[in-house]
């Protein structure tokens, strides 16, 4: 089975926001990405202190993201309260798949697809 790498990359600032092999450590669910701490490549998320509820995943907070001087404001997201029936969204960032700002490039092989 070949394996896929995914990677991630902030489009303003050109900035890589995460990369890794597609699976327990980079997450697709519901066209979202769910990022393990091992794979983010960037220290630009931060809490802004705005809660969010989802009816089944529960509670997480809105992150925004900054890098050389530019900030986007809820870019990412994280699950504090989670449902535990959901472990790889635990305590993670997560980012949109189809937000605007971001490019989610997933490799096979080293092919782009």
């Amino acid at each position: 089975m070949a394996a896929k790498t995914v990677r991630i990359t902030h489009l303003p600032s050109g900035q890589l926001i995460a990369e890794g092999p597609v699976g327990w450590g980079m997450t697709p669910f519901e066209g979202n990405w769910y990022i393990a701490k091992r794979h983010l490549k960037t220290d630009g998320f931060r809490a802004n202190g705005i809660p969010g509820v989802c009816f089944y995943k529960f509670l997480y907070l809105w992150l925004d993201f900054s890098v050389e001087g530019q900030r986007t404001r809820f870019l990412g997201w994280r699950y504090i309260l989670p449902n535990p029936l959901f472990p790889f969204i635990a305590f993670r960032v997560a980012v949109s798949g189809t937000h605007p700002e971001l490019e989610v490039v997933v490799e096979q092989d080293g092919k782009r697809g």
